[in-house]
């Protein structure tokens, strides 16, 4: 895989509670001149990201109930729905965590669900179940619910747990969710081999930090 189309894969992103301004629009640059695939950044900075990366190709994109999900329903719909109308087109939320150990499923579908609504025909949706909290048997159930419930990416991590993505994670996530649906590995990718195992085991989508770095090598 040559260097463009590893570009491709990645979102570019700066989830840092202090990340500034000008910090936003320099990885709006960075995202236009490599051809990533998105900039992610938090929910003040969408509107931002948007503008700057307007015309460009490259997809704004914003989280949501981040970094924990421990927020209701309604509270992570009406963010999706400032996001969405601020420029946000993906959306990467979180699960209720509590409620996946609960093993409250019916919840965490309709949870994910309220999400999906909000994102309207504008934003694709990726579910981030933090797969580092999870058993292998929550693992599949979370990502079952997601796929119920419409979401068009499952996706390993935060980056803010005790681990990030693993390849085996992804190979399971994967083989759960079937061929169709997106699968974005993200957390503790630094390098382009680690990158090029997650994309090899099933991942079709990147988050990084050090996006840079993974495709100079």
């Amino acid at each position: 895989m040559d260097a463009r189309e590893l570009a491709g894969t990645i979102d570019h992103t700066l989830l840092k509670p202090d990340a500034t301004a000008a910090q936003v629009l320099k990885l709006c640059d960075e995202a236009k001149r490599y051809r990533f695939a998105s900039v992610c950044v938090n929910p003040s900075r969408i509107a931002l990201a948007a503008k700057a990366l307007e015309g460009s190709g490259v997809t704004p994109c914003c989280v949501v109930g981040f970094p924990f999900g421990a927020i209701p329903s309604e509270s992570k719909a009406a963010e999706t729905a400032v996001a969405v109308r601020n420029g946000a087109r993906e959306v990467d939320m979180v699960i209720d965590i509590g409620a996946a150990k609960d093993g409250d499923w019916d919840y965490v579908q309709a949870d994910i669900a309220a999400v999906k609504a909000a994102c309207g025909d504008l934003a694709k949706l990726k579910v981030i179940i933090e797969a580092c909290l999870l058993t292998d048997e929550e693992k599949v159930k979370a990502c079952l619910a997601a796929k119920a419930a419409g979401a068009d990416f499952v996706k390993t991590s935060t980056g803010y747990s005790k681990s990030g993505a693993t390849v085996e994670d992804v190979a399971l996530m994967r083989s759960t969710v079937g061929p169709d649906m997106g699968v974005k590995a993200a957390g503790g990718i630094h390098t382009r081999a680690e990158a090029l195992a997650m994309l090899e085991a099933g991942a079709n989508r990147l988050g990084a930090s050090s996006g840079i770095a993974i495709v100079s090598e």
